[in-house]
């Protein structure tokens, strides 16, 4: 980017006299102007830090934020802002005034599996995919501001009849155990902010300037919350692009936009149209395919980088033909232009898509890593292990202790764990402690107390060997009390049981292995000092795999990606695969109407190639054991007529094809090597 801001930003940076949208095109410099803007707040015009918020949708954007305005403003102004995602901002507000809900200061904050398991118990159900189906409903409804109450009536189907008999329940349950939901780290606030306005005004003084990032991702319950903190001031900058809404899906309203311009009047508008990143051929058809959408706010992006190469778009015979192409392209043209694997990625609209590509990468010895997969430690299996562990070192881990107990199933039922929240918010004690009280064993039956009496006695005699014997032991000891590979065997079908039981190995053989000093690192990371550890300080080192995930990004490979998880990053030459109806734009958006969401999803994938686009599609696709032909998206045709043809009349290749392939190209490379 250029050292000097441009006119539309150096606007934007300075514009305070009143409510600000920012309509940031890709690759227009957004961030620069949000963390810009934030140091002009404080140095020109006497803002204190501590009362300034930028608020974005992940933590690895906030970091970067927090990163940035750290370069602009050393010392103690940076450490006072308040940079963070707007579920963090509404842990702090729930943590500051729980008393006003109710809450004591150490409530639990549920997952999605907690969730499920919670409504597992309600309804009975034990199918995986229902209750997926049940959360994704609830969740829904609470972002969109529907009190169980409310739900009857926006019922459309049998599974929304089953959410709505639950929500009032699931809150009531969550409420007894002193929980909240990951949504409820928005909709409580609203709800408190709303019933209690010295609260509202309280935090109206405590932030007086806010600055939201990615705004067309925002909900209907976080708008409500942004409306709430600025108050009648109005005092924000709300930067986000229309053209890049693709999450929907997931509760996000590009409506937000519209609804700025209805409730804040005053409401100034100003365009980035400028783009650092991309050449005008790429720009040039990103416009043109965008242009078929209806449009909020018209704008046209450009560069100064010239025109660069054409857009090609190539055809293949089927996915496996599209994996090999796209690796023996990759492989070429890094040979070629003696580039990076990182400055290369695949993007895709399903997961799916990624094992031809993954299996041609192997095949050609490429190094590959895929974006927005699940971590190691997210994994079930891990987290459930993991609930005992934080428990045994964390007494007041109330989540850990819900989880734990009821995992294995050892008789602890939601009756059980209501009476006992209930107990323990009332005591202002975790759920641990308040298993141990005289006063809560005096409340309930004799059959509901047993079983978890010895759960809570089982965890103080594990927590007293963790602090003096070897890891190994203690875990090997708890695994085999637990029952946890009996539970897993008995739970899920044998070659699923079998994955998640050697994850469970794996995990325990390298906290053991890294508790005698023998292996102090994780993948590529170090973790250790090679002494030796007791469980407690193992478990704390668990808290370090973000250093895991931000070593990855630095990695040398190809990024394989979804088109969603793509959204924000940028590469120099990108491969958008799978450019067929059905797939891009999906079937489901096309029958459901959201045909304009997936052009925005194209639109963003386009606009991550820097230097180089190619587009692929194929004439036909495996379906069950058949195949099926291909339709070209109509995306494609949308992107203009400045496009490069490829590989029409490609055909399969054969093994004796893809053999004399592989050794034209290692032929090829020895050459370039040779040169070198």
């Amino acid at each position: 980017m250029s050292l000097q801001l441009n006119p539309p930003q150096r606007e934007a940076i300075r514009y305070l006299d009143g409510p600000l949208l920012v309509l940031a095109g890709a690759g227009s410099g957004k961030t620069r102007v949000i963390t810009q803007k934030i140091a002009h707040l404080v140095e020109q015009c006497g803002y204190e830090a501590r009362h300034i918020a930028a608020i974005t949708f992940t933590n690895k954007a906030a970091r970067e934020m927090a990163e940035r305005v750290g370069q602009l403003l050393p010392g103690k102004a940076s450490s006072q802002l308040n940079v963070s995602t707007f579920h963090s901002l509404g842990v702090r507000i729930l943590r500051a005034e729980c008393k006003l809900l109710g809450l004591k200061p150490q409530f639990s904050i549920l997952d999605s599996a907690d969730a499920q398991s919670i409504l597992a118990e309600l309804s009975k159900q034990s199918d995986k995919t229902t209750l997926r189906q049940l959360s994704w409903k609830i969740s829904a409804w609470k972002n969109a501001m529907i009190s169980p109450e409310a739900a009857p009536s926006h019922v459309q189907d049998e599974m929304d009849q089953v959410a709505a008999r639950l929500y009032a329940d699931y809150e009531r349950t969550l409420r007894a155990y002193q929980a909240v939901d990951f949504d409820d780290l928005i909709g409580v606030p609203v709800k408190l902010f709303d019933e209690h306005p010295e609260a509202r005004e309280r935090w109206q003084s405590r932030l007086r300037y806010l600055l939201v990032d990615e705004y067309q991702d925002t909900n209907r319950s976080q708008y409500a919350l942004l409306k709430q903190l600025v108050g009648p001031r109005a005092a924000f900058t709300a930067v986000g692009d229309d053209d890049q809404a693709i999450y929907a899906w997931r509760g996000a309203d590009v409506e937000n936009l519209r609804n700025l311009q209805r409730d804040f009047p005053r409401l100034q508008v100003i365009k980035l149209e400028q783009n650092y990143r991309s050449s005008g051929r790429i720009l040039q058809a990103a416009n043109t395919l965008i242009a078929n959408n209806e449009k909020l706010f018209e704008k046209k992006l450009w560069s100064e980088f010239g025109l660069g190469d054409q857009v090609e778009v190539r055809g293949c015979r089927d996915p496996e033909e599209e994996a090999l192409t796209v690796a023996m392209k990759i492989a070429a043209h890094k040979f070629e232009h003696r580039t990076c694997f990182a400055d290369y990625a695949v993007l895709y609209r399903g997961n799916h898509q990624s094992r031809a590509i993954e299996a041609a990468l192997r095949e050609q010895k490429i190094p590959y890593m895929v974006s927005g997969g699940q971590s190691f430690f997210e994994r079930a299996e891990i987290k459930d292990v993991l609930s005992y562990l934080r428990l045994i070192c964390n007494n007041d881990d109330d989540p850990s202790f819900i989880r734990a107990s009821t995992t294995p199933k050892r008789g602890i039922g939601a009756g059980t764990l209501e009476a006992l929240g209930e107990y323990a918010g009332k005591r202002q004690v975790s759920l641990y402690a308040a298993s141990f009280e005289l006063g809560f064993q005096d409340q309930i039956q004799a059959r509901q107390l047993t079983p978890l009496t010895t759960f809570s006695d089982f965890i103080q005699r594990m927590e007293w060997r963790a602090e003096r014997e070897p890891a190994r032991q203690v875990l090997e000891d708890l695994l085999n009390a637990i029952g946890y590979e009996r539970y897993l065997f008995d739970t899920f079908e044998p070659r699923e049981a079998e994955s998640k039981w050697n994850n469970v190995r794996e995990f325990v053989d390298w906290l053991s292995r890294k508790s005698e000093g023998g292996e102090p690192q994780y993948g590529d990371v170090q973790l250790g000092d090679g002494q030796d550890k007791k469980l407690p300080e193992l478990v704390q080192t668990i808290a370090l795999i973000t250093m895991l995930e931000k070593n990855k990004e630095e990695a040398d490979a190809v990024q394989l990606a979804t088109l969603h998880a793509a959204k924000g990053l940028e590469f120099k030459h990108v491969f958008l695969i799978g450019c067929e109806e059905g797939l891009l734009p999906h079937r489901e958006s096309v029958d459901g109407g959201k045909i304009e969401e997936e052009r925005r999803l194209m639109y963003v994938g386009v606009t991550r190639a820097q230097r180089s686009l190619t587009i692929t599609h194929c004439e036909q696709r495996p379906s069950g054991k058949e195949k099926r032909s291909c339709e070209i998206s109509r995306f494609i045709a949308e992107l203009g007529n400045d496009l490069k043809q490829a590989g029409k009349e490609a055909q399969v290749p054969t093994a004796e094809t893809r053999k004399a392939n592989s050794a034209k190209l290692q032929a090829w490379k020895e050459r370039l090597a040779a040169k070198g």
